[in-house]
This record gives C-alpha cells, structure tokens and sequence, in this order.
C-alpha cells in the first residue's frame, strides 16, 4: 500500500468515531475538509493565507472543551473578511457538525500523529481526491452524484486532448474531477519546465474554470483545486441562470451535469436558450454547444433521455447537430453513478465554423449491451475503455481512420440521414442481449426497480408537457400528482 493510499484509509477509518456523534459521510468530508486544510496548510508552509491566531498549531494546544469552541470560531474567522479569497470561499457559512468535545480532540489527535511523508501538492491532492473517492463509493453518502469515476474521467479527457493555452470548462464542476484530469494530462504530455512564466501563470490561473451549484460540493472543489496547485475562478452559482451566461467561451468542455429536472419542474431563467425546457441535461447541453469557441470540441455525460425525448429534446439534438458536428457516443454499461436506473451516454462534439449542416455521420460505440454491471463486485477500470479509445482513433475530433465493425460489432457509423428519418432520435442499439435470454444475469432488484421509476418519470414528463400545452400548468402538476412520482433532483 502506498503511503497516500495508506493515509487516506486511515482517515476514512476515523469516519466510524464520528458515525458515533451522528455526523454523515458526506457531512465527515465536509468536516475533514476543514481540519485538513489547516494541517496541510501547515505541512506546505502556505500558512500565510490563514490569519494569525486561527492556525493548525494554534487549534492543536487547546484543553478537550476550549478546543472544540475555539474551532467554531475558527471557521467563522476564516470564512470572513480576515482571510485569502480563497480560504473565504472554501470556509463560507462553515459550520462544524461535531456536537460533543473528545470526538474533535480524536480527529485532531489522529490527524497530527499520521506521518505526513513530503510537501509535493500532487501527494495531497491525490490523498484527498483518495478522500472524495471512498465518500463517493458510499452508497449511503449520496456523494455519487458529485463524483464521476476517475477512469471514465481520464478517458474522456486523453481522447479529447486539452492543450496548454486553451480555456478548459466545466459547468457543473461538482468536486473538480474534469478539470484536475485536464491539468494533469497536460503537464504529463507537455514539461511544464518549458513554459514561459506567463504560461505557468495562465495554467494557474486561468485555464481551468466552471461553476458548482451545490455550496458543500463547491467546498471540496476549491480544496480539491488548491491541493493541485489549480486556481482558476471556478465561481458558486447556478449554470442554467444568468450567471452561466457569463462563463467565458471554451476552447474545451469537460462536463457530467446533474441527473433529474430543474427544482420546482421551472425552466432555466436565461434568456439565451432558443428551446425552453425543464430537463436539465437538455438545458445544460444547450449551454454546452453554445458556449464553445468556432472549432472547440466538448466531451459531456449525458442520461439516455437527452437521445429520444421528444419535442423541444428533438429541436435540441437538431440544433447541437447543425451547429456542432456529432462525431461520436459512447453507450456506457450500468451501475457507474450513484442513480442506478439512470443509463448514461458521452456524447463527443466540435463546433463548427458555420451555423448549419455539421454533423455528417454520428459514429455509435456500445460498451453496455452484454456488459457486466459495474459497482463494487466490478469495479470500472480504464482498461474497459481500452477497445473503445483504439476505435474512436488519435484525432481529438473524430476525423481519424474508422472502422464500422458491422452489426456483430460495437462500433457502428450512423449517416445524418439515417438519424432524420429516426425524427433525430440518438438512442440507437443494434446487438442482441444475451442476458435477456438467460436469468442468471439480472441486474439486482433494485437496479431493476430504478429502471423502472426513470422510464415513468420520462413519460410523465412526456405527458406533463403535452397537458401544459393543452390545459395549462395546473393540469399538469395534476398529472403529477396523481401519479405519486418523486422528482429526481
């Protein structure tokens, strides 16, 4: 085991003292977040960002009682006006969950005895990135929405290829996956020892940036960001209102956006998108093709949903075709995110130079018809997309060598003309599932059952849109109501 894996296990193990005083997963992050920013901030002798009086050493003198309310009043001091932007940010309405004193003395104790081996940023950004990691493994966290595998992380971003100099964004950041991912790649294809200083410092500073709407998820992004040396403004606040207008244009976008509808079942309030819609996938893709510079290329998770939904979803995959050229979708397998019953898609675009007729053919790779299952029994691994990256080809655009493998094959080509006649429908399958000749591959229960919910509450939507247009709004939440479905957030 190596020592950052070494370390990372050991906190997590602390997570049961909490569990104790009724503190969550996700709330144990939060809380680690905190203390860990004030360990390693000593550690890497960046201190100087904290005021003085309010430090790692400064917590670790007090007594059982005074230390836990000296620690309250350290996470308002360094949520306000007295700290670093940043140190403001990651401790804005900071509020400890700890409830009982020895249960704070342990996590301090515990934290300051662990041999921290070296002060190279990778190392503490790898052991906390390990943190968020095993939060999002936890079923009960429900961090899995916020967490997107590294494997399909690092895949997206090798074929995608960001270069240095370019704007790279996200927008819906979550903890900072995609852009770490970007950063990392880059320095690993180009040394980094021989950019001029302005290019270290447009690295730092400017390439990578996006925005989170969720405040705990936006924490950990900033911690996570600052542990790898990343300080790009990755801003607080909602993509699907006016702020996400303001977000630069890219030259990348590297994206998993929310699953389920918009809060409330409201529509986005910016006043740029052509086709209102409550879907958010629907409404952040919209954001995505249009906020990519001439030639900028996207690579975004997206719910089979997103491929067939019908009315204003037809308009918007007509629209992303025209203006963008679709090159390819990977279909992904099942059990990768935290919402089982959602099957999920990376779609694969450039911008074009001109407003219509870009997309030509859409190449098709199944990796989910008779895959396993992934979850903790099958853990993804980048290996799986092995295939997959050899047939999408070198050119970051899809404009390579390919191969239609036919229709025993994974790997299909799918004319423009072909994807009108289907009225633009994407979710396009052609192999024969074996599991549906055989029991003894079935997804477990609940999977099942997850399924289930997703495909009804894409047909309520179905049939809340068409009352809307017949009877109004009231009507509408009518059908809602009757049916007695929960709306995904």
């Amino acid at each position: 085991m190596s020592a950052t894996s070494d370390i990372v296990q050991k906190l997590w193990s602390l997570c049961h003292v909490l569990r104790d005083d009724g503190v969550t997963y996700l709330q144990y992050v939060t809380e680690l977040t905190y203390l860990l920013f004030l360990k390693m901030a000593q550690e890497t002798g960046a201190e100087e960002q904290l005021p003085e009086g309010y430090r790692w050493g400064d917590l670790v003198g007090k007594g059982e009682v005074e230390q836990l309310k000296f620690y309250r009043s350290l996470l308002l001091m360094l949520g306000s006006e007295e700290s670093s932007k940043r140190v403001q940010a990651i401790f804005a309405n900071a509020q400890s969950s700890l409830k009982q004193p020895r249960i704070l003395k342990k996590l301090v104790s515990s934290i300051d005895e662990l041999e921290w081996f070296s002060e190279h940023r990778d190392e503490f950004g790898d052991l906390y990135e390990g943190l968020l990691q095993k939060n999002a493994d936890e079923k009960k966290s429900g961090a899995g929405q916020y967490f997107t595998p590294r494997s399909l992380i690092d895949c997206m971003v090798a074929l995608v290829k960001p270069q240095p100099g370019e704007l790279v964004q996200d927008p819906a950041a979550g903890t900072g996956g995609f852009l770490i991912a970007a950063d990392r790649y880059i320095r690993q294809e180009h040394d980094p020892y021989d950019w001029t200083e302005a290019q270290q410092s447009f690295q730092q500073h400017q390439a990578f940036y996006g925005m989170e709407l969720v405040q705990d998820a936006h924490r950990l992004l900033l911690m996570n960001m600052l542990l790898h040396g990343i300080e790009g403004a990755v801003d607080l606040g909602d993509t699907l209102s006016p702020q996400g207008q303001r977000l630069a244009k890219a030259d990348v976008i590297l994206t998993n956006p929310p699953f389920g509808t918009k809060k409330g079942g409201g529509t986005p309030t910016r006043d740029d998108f052509t086709y209102l819609t409550s879907n958010k996938q629907l409404a952040f893709l919209q954001h995505i093709y249009r906020s990519l510079k001439p030639g900028g290329r996207a690579a975004v998770v997206l719910p089979d949903n997103v491929l067939f939904e019908d009315g204003q979803g037809r308009s918007i995959r007509a629209d992303l075709m025209d203006k963008c050229n679709l090159h390819t979708i990977l279909r992904l397998p099942t059990g990768i995110f935290y919402a089982q019953g959602v099957k999920t898609n990376v779609l694969f675009f450039q911008r074009g130079k001109t407003e219509k007729g870009n997309t030509k053919e859409v190449w098709i790779y199944d990796m989910r018809t008779n895959m396993p299952s992934f979850g903790k029994r099958v853990p993804l691994t980048r290996e799986h997309f092995a295939e997959f990256e050899r047939c999408y080809g070198d050119d970051p655009n899809g404009q390579g060598k390919r191969v239609d493998l036919g229709e025993e094959g994974r790997f299909r080509c799918f004319t423009r003309e072909q994807i009108s006649k289907r009225n633009e429908n994407l979710d396009i399958s052609w192999l024969r599932d074996e599991s549906l000749q055989s029991g003894d591959d079935l997804p477990e229960p609940e999977v099942i059952a997850a399924e289930i919910m997703e495909k009804l509450r894409v047909a309520t939507k179905e049939m809340e849109a068409l009352m809307v247009l017949l009877e109004g709004e009231e009507a509408a939440e009518a059908v809602s109501a009757s049916v007695g479905l929960p709306t995904l957030e």
